[in-house]
């Protein structure tokens, strides 16, 4: 936890500001949001398309994510949740085809229509619920019997456990958790206006987000000593452990309702984003219409989604040996490989001048009223962030388990 909070500070606030900037000064697509601010004839036009790359990667293992959850909702809803079981689900095929598909033909039914800022406005108030209902359930939780080893094992220090495996696995999860590197937050701050600096909007995206993190945690570790659930569980604790922390509620069934439900808009909220991504490169290189856009974009991601949907029944498939599926390949490129040298990309571009340049940023990151970008953080901005991403992505790469 130590470590991923300094990764936030010392590379994720410094990254989401420069992205940001980038796009409230592009106003475009990722796919040519550098080429509209480079100078000098460079060649970093290539990354709009390694952003487009990554987006679709991230799409064919999260509307399949958001259709598990949607699932558990589904089940809790129709009072058929004692019996949930997380591997039973995920070896189902037809349980992950028909929910994925639901997520994908939601979002882009969605995305074509004048639909989503109605919905964008219902997200932000199920937001403000959610994060309500996160806070009772922390308190629950921390209430439990076994909740004393779990709050030790959350939140007491163990330094000696801190080593070049935590710390890569914190930068990703950094770069992760704030969706930098690949165009995701450009295209938020494209709507961000000229009133507001974009260093305290990040620190504000920050704050909510490991604010959000926390609280979860005090929910599931509390939860997993108290049940007997193993918290190195994988993709399986949130879903194992809350399953059975409403198993034992009184009124659990519709304490689980209303929880998956809320993280079925948040799941969501993500998936729109970046099918909107997705959508608007497309756009951009094709020139078709939304509609059709949103048919051809919603296809392709529903193919490759099939990958992770059935990568633990019909398509197993091992790229890292036994324990591994579809979901850990794609999980690799985006969050292994893309997000860092995607923030690395957005770090040199923004400081040296080859790329945008340093003052250039400064400029357009300090317009308005908020916290500001200081000349005295340049040298942090353009030598430590690359330094730090270069090395923690080499050390990650070499020690990584490859089978």
């Amino acid at each position: 936890m130590l470590v991923y909070i300094l990764c936030l500070l010392l590379l994720g606030l410094p990254v989401l500001t420069m992205e940001f900037a980038i796009g409230r000064a592009a106003q475009s697509s990722p796919v040519y949001m550098y080429q509209r601010l480079q100078k000098l004839g460079g060649k970093w036009g290539f990354w709009g398309y390694v952003s487009l790359v990554g987006n679709v990667c991230l799409m064919a293992f999260y509307t399949v994510v958001t259709g598990w959850i949607i699932y558990y909702f589904v089940r809790f809803l129709t009072g058929r949740y004692q019996e949930l079981g997380f591997i039973s689900m995920i070896t189902d095929p037809k349980v992950n085809v028909l929910y994925m598909f639901i997520t994908v033909a939601a979002a882009f039914a969605i995305l074509s229509t004048d639909i989503q800022k109605g919905l964008e406005r219902v997200t932000k108030f199920m937001m403000c619920f959610l994060l309500l209902l996160l806070i009772i359930l922390a308190v629950k939780s921390i209430m439990l019997s076994g909740a004393k080893e779990g709050l030790k094992f959350y939140l007491v220090p163990d330094f000696g456990k801190i080593d070049g495996s935590v710390i890569v696995g914190a930068m990703n999860q950094a770069f992760f958790t704030l969706s930098v590197g690949m165009g995701s937050m450009a295209i938020f701050g494209s709507y961000i206006g000229k009133d507001r600096s974009l260093m305290g909007e990040a620190v504000n995206v920050i704050i909510l987000d490991t604010l959000v993190a926390v609280i979860t945690g005090l929910i599931i570790f509390p939860a997993c000593f108290s049940y007997g659930v193993e918290v190195n569980s994988g993709p399986s604790l949130l879903f194992d452990t809350m399953a059975t922390v409403f198993n034992h509620m009184e009124g659990g069934r519709w304490w689980g309702t209303a929880f998956f439900l809320f993280m079925i808009f948040a799941a969501l909220s993500t998936v729109l984003g970046v099918c909107e991504n997705i959508l608007a490169m497309f756009r951009d290189l094709t020139g078709v219409s939304r509609p059709k856009g949103c048919i051809i974009c919603g296809s392709f991601v529903f193919l490759l989604a099939l990958t992770t949907a059935l990568g633990y029944s019909i398509l197993r498939f091992r790229p890292f040996g036994e324990g591994t599926a579809w979901l850990d390949l794609w999980d690799f490129i985006v969050s292994t490989n893309i997000l860092p040298l995607g923030s690395l990309t957005i770090t040199l571009f923004c400081c040296y001048g080859f790329g945008w340049g340093w003052e250039s940023f400064l400029a357009e990151a300090n317009a308005g009223m908020g916290l500001k970008v200081r000349q005295w953080m340049k040298p942090l901005f353009k030598f430590a962030v690359p330094l730090l991403i270069i090395f923690i992505y080499v050390y990650g790469m070499i020690t990584f388990k490859w089978q």
